[in-house]
């Protein structure tokens, strides 16, 4: 399973061992959008939602969600996160809602999945509080968009 550090030598999966490791400051951003119709979109910005602010909500979940990521993921690290910010941006373009998480920490491990599930967590909020009057919306587009910090140094994508 060449590459693939989650198993071990017979294939087996396992919490890898980040125990010699150095302690750094670590950053991971990730992004990703909810398309709905354009009177989905209306409804949300202008805050007329029966479940009250779709995008404040939205955004406390993204950010309990980085907080329960060890929860959420089997073999994933629980980390002191030290910064959760969740931006939640009307594109109506799309039309839909832009979601930015970057998440913070000084440890031995980086903080990507704890990115990504703030931004999976958000947009799950805003698909729920919104499913009533749109059930074909589509989270879209989540990636990491930044890491910093660590052994592999920066990534950016492009």
């Amino acid at each position: 399973m060449s590459g693939l550090t989650h198993f071990d030598a017979k294939g087996d999966a396992h919490m890898v061992d980040v125990s010699d490791k150095a302690v750094t400051a670590r950053v991971a951003v990730a992004e990703g959008h909810v398309l709905m119709a354009r009177e989905t979109f209306d409804i949300i910005t202008e805050g007329r939602a029966k479940k009250g602010d779709v995008i404040g909500v939205a955004r406390l979940a993204g950010i309990m969600g980085a907080k329960k990521t060890p929860e959420l993921i089997p073999l994933c690290h629980p980390l002191p996160v030290t910064k959760v910010a969740v931006e939640i941006t009307p594109d109506a373009d799309l039309p839909g809602l832009r979601i930015e998480a970057t998440v913070k920490t000084t440890g031995q491990t980086g903080v990507e999945m704890e990115a990504l599930t703030a931004v999976s967590t958000a947009a799950l909020t805003i698909y729920d509080m919104a499913k009533a009057v749109d059930k074909t919306m589509q989270i879209s587009g989540i990636r990491v968009m930044l890491k910093d910090g660590g052994k592999s140094g920066r990534f950016e994508a492009t």
